[in-house]
């Protein structure tokens, strides 16, 4: 991945990611301690092979929580929404463990053991949320950022990232206008003052300046800014912070130069070759999973109406290479009679009812796996689109054509950020974060992408 991914917010997720692997592990010495605390001996031998249980144990649980949206840099639960996927994790998870101890029964640490850990380990992981999220409300642990420029550019940083969960890793100490340039930022937000750039910076103790002008040619204070970094404040351009802190990539500040300069698109032999790995590994281990669930769709449509069980679609692919994805039928055959293409809509009355079913379990994407193995598709990568709005939104949505850089996914990053799309602005909003991929597409990001997945597919998100 880029730096993007590089910043602070990323490594104190991975210090939680630590943190909660080791309190899971001491939950199943804690629970280990208990059971066997009549018994010394047994609690001798235990633990002498109890260190790699405990570690599978925690593992198993924090990729489940993964799984479960509980680890996304970019996305905050309410406290029921958090309390909901942290019981379904760690029931997942369990489920999963004693799966894995019936295969490989040296992993096993015994049922009561078993049970008394998850009790331990979801009190002790939901206590930590609760401290963190305690400590990152408070600007002592949030970067002091300092805003140039108070035009429209700039007061996206209020408009878009205007909650406190957008702003967990840093704080706004103001805006400071540029001369000349229109001011569209809320008065009381202003820094209005004759000091220089640097002066303000070192008064108000900034960590970072976020360069939003609205015009840059001869606008900006190239040698305050040159200042301000020499006494290390990061000077960061307004796409790049979007990039970092909202996980998008803005189409309106980003300009080519900035898209060419600023790093990602790797297409290097080893990521080709890792990601083709992962998509037949991923594919494959998927289908021989699904396959029962694939018979019973198939017979199910095959029973309800009369027609084809598969449904073929031309879509574009990587660079513009047109296929034929394939998915189950999920609407009646005369659906486009007229041959005019439209996008499904909510409670779209073209759909059958074993089809509403499947598209809200996205059962019916299961044969795109098919187009996976053959190389038409990968399995993450952005949504492949059908030509003729491939065309329409060519012409009315800047960059568009840039996510077919890559393959096309049957999941995305634009999935987990975005609702299903059905218009312009909704795929010119999902593009920002189809961009964001394509800039910083890596294998660990994949496998991010499709644990997270789970979580899409379990809570219904975008599906219609």
């Amino acid at each position: 991945m880029s730096t993007a991914l590089a910043s602070r917010k990323s490594r104190a997720l991975l210090l939680l990611w630590l943190a909660e692997l080791g309190l899971l592990m001491l939950a199943v010495l804690l629970a280990a301690w208990l059971r066997f605390m009549r018994d010394p001996e047994g609690f001798v031998l235990f633990f002498e092979s109890a260190l790699p249980r405990a570690f599978v144990f925690a593992a198993l649980i924090t990729v489940s929580m993964v799984a479960f949206g509980l680890y996304q840099v970019h996305v905050r639960h309410n406290r029921m929404e958090f309390g909901v996927r942290l019981v379904l994790s760690f029931a997942f998870a369990g489920v999963a463990l004693l799966v894995l101890y019936y295969l490989i029964p040296a992993t096993y640490i015994g049922r009561g053991v078993l049970a008394m850990a998850l009790a331990f380990g979801i009190v002790l992981v939901g206590a930590l949320r609760l401290v963190v999220d305690r400590l990152f409300k408070t600007d002592v642990f949030r970067r002091r950022v300092l805003v140039l420029g108070a035009g429209s550019h700039a007061d996206m940083i209020n408009s878009r990232l205007r909650r406190n969960a957008d702003r967990r890793s840093f704080v706004v100490v103001g805006f400071l206008p540029i001369p000349g340039q229109p001011v569209h930022v809320a008065e009381k937000l202003l820094l209005n003052t004759d000091f220089s750039l640097s002066e303000i910076a070192e008064w108000l103790q900034v960590f970072e300046i976020v360069v939003a002008p609205d015009e840059r040619r001869g606008a900006l204070p190239m040698e305050e800014m040159l200042k301000c970094a020499q006494r290390g404040i990061t000077i960061t351009d307004l796409s790049t912070f979007f990039e970092r802190e909202a996980g998008m990539v803005k189409l309106n500040v980003a300009d080519p130069s900035w898209l060419a300069f600023s790093g990602g698109f790797d297409h290097s032999i080893p990521r080709r070759l890792n990601k083709r790995f992962f998509d037949l590994v991923a594919a494959g281990a998927l289908l021989l999973v699904a396959w029962p669930f694939m018979l019973a769709v198939a017979a199910c449509i095959a029973l309800e109406s009369r027609g084809p069980i598969f449904y073929r679609q031309e879509r574009t692919g990587e660079n513009g290479r047109t296929f034929h994805l394939i998915k189950f039928r999920s609407m009646r055959v005369d659906a486009e009679a007229d041959g005019v293409a439209r996008w499904a809509s909510q409670n779209d009355d073209r759909t059958t009812r074993v089809g509403r079913i499947i598209r809200l379990s996205r059962l019916d994407e299961l044969p795109q796996l098919f187009n996976i193995l053959r190389g038409d598709m990968s399995f993450v990568g952005p949504r492949p689109e059908r030509p003729q709005f491939v065309d329409m939104l060519s012409k009315e949505v800047r960059y568009y054509n840039v996510r077919h850089c890559v393959r096309p996914g049957l999941t995305g990053w634009a999935q987990l950020r975005y609702p299903y799309g059905a218009s312009v602005q909704d795929a010119e909003e999902k593009l920002t974060f189809d961009l964001f991929y394509v800039k910083n597409h890596g294998l660990v990001f994949d496998v991010l992408i499709l644990l997270q997945t789970v979580e899409v597919v379990l809570f219904h998100r975008g599906s219609r």
